[in-house]
């Protein structure tokens, strides 16, 4: 098949978290590459230079490896935030964006800005208090509600690493308007309490080039439901 699939790692991962759904798109005939994404690789590196366009630049580097066909980002989590300036700055080189319970980048707005300011502050002390890293959770909050065995909860927080602080608290840019891109948003029902998606991106819904997708799973669902993640994927492929 001449789609590619680029699997973008949310905070705190790298490459790794997408095998399982990397694997099953390689085994339905697509190319998929995971990106590990500058600063994940080790807790011991420098992340002081690590900035938001480090992580775009990234994946527009993996981009121009791909040689024919179409480029299909995945984006889960934080790395919306990339993904959607990634494919804002590079429409000739992506298809389509499925945001995976993906934060969507604002022009002039980070990723922070998506929290209550007290939390946004709270985040930004332990950033600047954890070498330049926005720490990550233990397994007990990754499993709290998010479909998750524990043991499955524990293989993700021992490979966890400190995500790069800039990277979330630096502010998107963006040359059109959101609303212009070609995308899908998969909601996974078990994130949110009541149904209750963001406004932001609820707006989205009625924007001709937006599709919505639910997975009845909680937030990693490269890892509680890759299967079905992988189905998604497919499906999506299909139509684009």
């Amino acid at each position: 098949m001449d789609t590619t699939f680029v699997l973008i790692p949310g905070p705190w991962t790298g490459a790794w978290v997408w095998e399982p759904v990397a694997l099953g798109l390689r085994r339905q005939g697509y190319d998929a590459r995971p990106v590990t994404l500058s600063g994940l690789d080790s807790p011991d590196e420098d992340v002081s230079k690590i900035g938001l366009d480090t992580h775009i630049d990234d994946v527009l580097s993996v981009l121009e490896t791909v040689d024919q066909g179409r480029v299909i980002l995945v984006a889960h989590s934080y790395s919306g935030i990339v993904g959607g300036q990634v494919a804002d700055r590079r429409p000739d080189l992506v298809a389509h964006t499925v945001f995976v319970e993906g934060f969507l980048p604002h022009n002039g707005r980070s990723m922070l800005h998506a929290f209550p300011e007290r939390l946004r502050a709270d985040d930004l002390r332990l950033i600047a208090a954890n070498r330049g890293r926005w720490p990550a959770p233990d397994a007990a909050v990754v499993a709290d509600g998010q479909d998750l065995t524990l043991r499955q909860a524990r293989w993700l927080a021992e490979r966890f690493v400190g995500h790069p602080g800039r990277t979330v608290a630096e502010p998107a840019a963006l040359t059109r308007p959101l609303s212009s891109l070609r995308a899908t948003y998969v909601v996974c029902e078990k994130e949110h309490f009541g149904g209750q998606i963001s406004l932001d991106v609820s707006a989205l819904r009625a924007e001709p080039g937006w599709t919505f997708e639910s997975l009845d799973t909680g937030h990693w669902p490269m890892v509680s439901a890759p299967d079905r993640l992988v189905s998604l994927l497919t499906a999506v492929a299909a139509r684009v």
